[in-house]
């Protein structure tokens, strides 16, 4: 005869302040069996644990608080526990560590999220290597970031859109420390409630804001070779009325890169059939990140939460390039060295303020949310080239760039719950964007001496407004094991474009219906499947609008393209999670569809350089529709108490149909294609003797291709070591990335009739970092095995 399965559910709270505590643990230990099951709080402090009925001990557990235990007891039908509130314990609040032990991950209906902990290969590091060991997510060797193989993922800063990911993401996200990082929010079926952008998904990075009673952080220094000094200070200070926090660092660092390419011209009317060019950055960062915030709780319901962020970088970096250029019998037509030196200043400030108000025990909620961001990038490039030949100075160029941006936004979203099973949730979102972006380019044409000659043909201005209104409904409820989220959200886009060389301004606007729809069906044990489909949008925005061409190489140029449209996305996601003793496995597989999808084309320009080098462009294009399915696994294996294994593997289909014609050439070009590729991720971690930690991350990202270009597999390990002292008070540790100095990307590129090209590129050559963190008022909390036990959060290390 079968045992009948009951419901324990219940919402936890802290007694104080009585806001819900998420991630609280509830243990059930079964007094005849003695198995030990259990679940975890939402973010309204809420549980509902299916469980066969039994003799049950329950505690209902959440660091640094007192516990709350029920005495053994037979439980029969259906119990609520009502509302549990737990008060912080004042006896072991010195034992309370403000960064985890482990990294974990909460799967959830609609996201996972990744809660950072003690990464030994991210400390000292940035937002960007953060992302980098994260599962579904890539950061390739430029910095630029994927999810399961697709870019156009949406960043987002504490939720919403910042100027902390700035127009250039890749470079900001290098500006933000690892240590202010408190979890990334991988969403790839993101609900009505989130905004449209993005048809990978969504990153939503959230921001350190420790809400521990009394005065409490951490300091941490860094030191490293390429030389790199580092430091980062985490601390709250929280009465009964008031919590202040902040994270702040500094970074220098010099960043040494490289880069190759060898150019076949197959034109035979090419002055230069060959052309060789070794490029050496030596790139020198000087930044500060500062985010300071309070929060002062007006009721034990409702509280108003301020936040300043602030990070400014100094850049000098000086890009040397080595070109050869031979003729079609191999003899060298002309040698020379061409320098740029780049000088950027940047500044970036975030000002934020929220209010919360949880109305009462049930649910009931409303949050609005005002922010307001700024972004200045000032560049100034010297650009000098000699015929090492001759030993004459044949091209001098000043490059100047101004970018700026102003954003603001505000967002309203109420949640009203009907029931237990029940819930409603409606909300408005306004984000405005005003990108401004000046160019000037003056060129010595006249030598030895002649004077600096404005290039009246690039000198150019471009400002770019975006005011999108968004508003959503979405409804939840719950039946038995399944559960529902449907949702609705409308996007109404405004657009205004204005160049200093058009005489007409570009001004768009459409409105866009965007639905959403998340289902999850649990089974006995906590498996769980869950489907998905959402509906997404790309715009073009930034670099990829903006026509000002890159100047580093005279004869490779990219340019952005203001005539693009959005691309929108169709995507179905279905997800599998099974538990085991020692082994946690997640699934899934998706599809998604894009029409007028975007291509990057490289094209001859029919123009050629002072050196006789043909000048290719490349630039984006709304060419092709895109199919895209594919199959990932996240993987966590605890054979022994010392040793944790993480993998995750992502295989994939890209398929593209699209054909260009060339308007200077009036050569169409078929960009038909289909790719499989796949990447894996191996992170593990061991306690060596004398409680020494050592985690190794290996990273393997498969062959890769599109209609022009292949890109060979790509292997980097990464090394850590840590070690406690100071009567665990402290903590040091030692990092060695890219071990084998294999983060190398290597393409080839071909033009039919026109170029064979072969590249490499390498951003960061291997680096090695000491690291020493010293905490205060607060010690490693060792006793945590309860909290770690089953409960739906799994161990993930690295």
């Amino acid at each position: 005869m079968p045992v009948k399965e009951i419901s324990i559910t219940g919402k936890v709270v802290d007694a104080n302040s009585n806001q819900p505590l998420e991630y609280a643990t509830i243990v059930l230990k079964n007094t005849d069996t003695q198995k030990i099951s259990g679940g975890i709080t939402d973010m309204e402090g809420k549980f509902d644990i299916k469980t066969p009925t039994g003799n049950y001990e329950i505690s209902v557990e959440f660091i640094s608080f007192n516990s709350k235990k029920y005495p053994k007891q037979n439980i029969t039908s259906d119990l609520d526990l009502g509302t549990i509130k737990l008060s912080e314990d004042s006896k072991s609040l010195d034992e309370v560590v403000i960064i985890a032990e482990k990294t974990t991950v909460d799967i959830r209906l609609d996201k996972k999220v990744f809660n950072i902990g003690k990464d030994l290969s991210i400390r000292g590091g940035n937002a960007s290597d953060v992302l980098g060991n994260v599962p579904s997510v890539q950061v390739d060797v430029e910095g630029a970031v994927s999810l399961r193989g697709n870019e156009n993922v949406t960043i987002l800063i504490d939720g919403r859109p910042s100027a902390l990911v700035g127009m250039n993401g890749a470079e900001a996200l290098r500006q933000i420390p690892a240590e202010a990082i408190e979890k990334i929010e991988v969403i790839t079926s993101p609900s009505a409630r989130y905004d449209a952008e993005g048809t990978a998904g969504i990153l939503n990075i959230i921001l350190r804001k420790n809400k521990l009673t009394g005065f409490n952080g951490s300091l941490q220094l860094d030191l490293g070779e390429p030389a790199r000094v580092g430091t980062a200070f985490n601390a709250n200070w929280r009465t009964k009325k008031w919590n202040l926090f902040t994270n702040t660092g500094f970074r220098y660092n010099e960043t040494p890169g490289n880069a190759f390419s060898d150019s076949d011209y197959l034109s035979p009317s090419a002055q230069n059939a060959k052309v060789v060019e070794q490029r050496n950055f030596d790139r020198l960062g000087r930044s500060i990140f500062t985010s300071f915030g309070a929060e002062y709780y007006l009721t034990e319901n409702s509280s108003i939460i301020g936040n300043i962020v602030f990070s400014k970088g100094n850049d000098d970096d000086v890009n040397s390039n080595t070109i050869q250029r031979f003729n079609a019998q191999g003899d060298i037509n002309e040698a020379t060295f061409r320098t740029e030196g780049e000088g950027e200043d940047e500044q970036r400030v975030q000002y934020t303020l929220d209010y919360v108000n949880n109305f009462n025990d049930s649910g009931k909620k409303l949050s609005i949310n005002l922010q307001y961001s700024t972004e200045e990038e000032d560049k100034l490039n010297n650009i000098t080239e000699i015929d090492t030949q001759a030993n004459l100075l044949n091209d001098l160029e000043l490059v100047l760039e101004d970018q700026n941006e102003n954003s603001g936004l505000l967002q309203i979203d109420y949640v009203h719950p009907v029931g237990e099973d029940i819930q409603f949730e409606a909300g408005y979102r306004g984000n405005y964007r005003d990108i401004f972006n000046s160019f000037y380019l003056a060129e010595r044409q006249d030598f030895p001496n002649g004077d600096l000659i404005p290039d009246d043909g690039l000198n150019n201005s471009f400002n770019y407004e975006e005011f999108v209104n968004a508003a959503y409904f979405q409804y939840g409820q719950k039946f038995n094991n399944i559960s529902l989220l449907a949702g609705l959200r409308y996007e109404y886009t405004n657009i205004e474009i204005v160049q200093q060389t058009s005489t007409t301004n570009d001004e768009r606007s459409y409105g866009n219906l965007f639905p959403t729809i998340n289902l999850g069906y649990e089974l006995e044990g906590g498996d769980s499947f869950t489907l998905g489909y959402n509906r997404r949008i790309r715009r073009p925005r930034g670099r990829s609008l903006n026509p000002f061409p890159s100047r580093s190489s005279e004869s490779n140029i990219y340019s952005g393209n203001v005539n693009l449209n959005p691309v929108i996305t169709d995507a179905i996601d279905l997800g599998y999670l099974k538990r085991w003793d020692k082994l946690t496995l997640s699934t899934s597989i998706y599809y998604n569809v894009s029409n007028d999808n975007w291509e990057n084309i490289q094209e001859d320009t029919g123009e050629i350089t002072d050196n006789g080098d043909p000048i290719t462009r490349r630039f984006p294009v709304n060419l092709s529709t895109q199919e895209r399915y594919g199959f990932e696994f996240t993987l966590n294996y605890r054979p022994f108490k010392i040793w944790n294994i993480n993998s995750d593997f992502n295989l994939y289909n890209v398929k593209t149909d699209g054909d260009y014609l060339n308007p200077t050439t009036n050569v169409s070009q078929n960009f038909d294609f289909e790719n499989t590729a796949f990447f894996i991720r191996l992170n593990q971690k061991i306690t060596l003797p004398s409680k020494i930690d050592l985690q190794v991350n290996s990273n393997y990202r498969g062959p890769n291709k599109n209609a022009q270009t292949e890109s060979q597999g790509v292997f980097s390990m990464n090394l850590a070591a840590s070690k406690d002292i100071f009567k665990e008070k402290a903590s040091i540790s030692v990092n060695f990335s890219d071990v084998f100095n294999s983060r190398i990307s290597k393409r080839t590129t071909n033009l039919p009739g026109f170029l064979d090209q072969y590249s490499e590129f390498q951003w960061r050559e291997p680096q090695f970092t000491v690291s020493l963190v010293y905490r205060f008022n607060q010690k490693k909390k060792v006793n945590r095995e309860n909290r770690e036990e089953n409960g739906g959060v799994e161990d993930f290390e690295g």
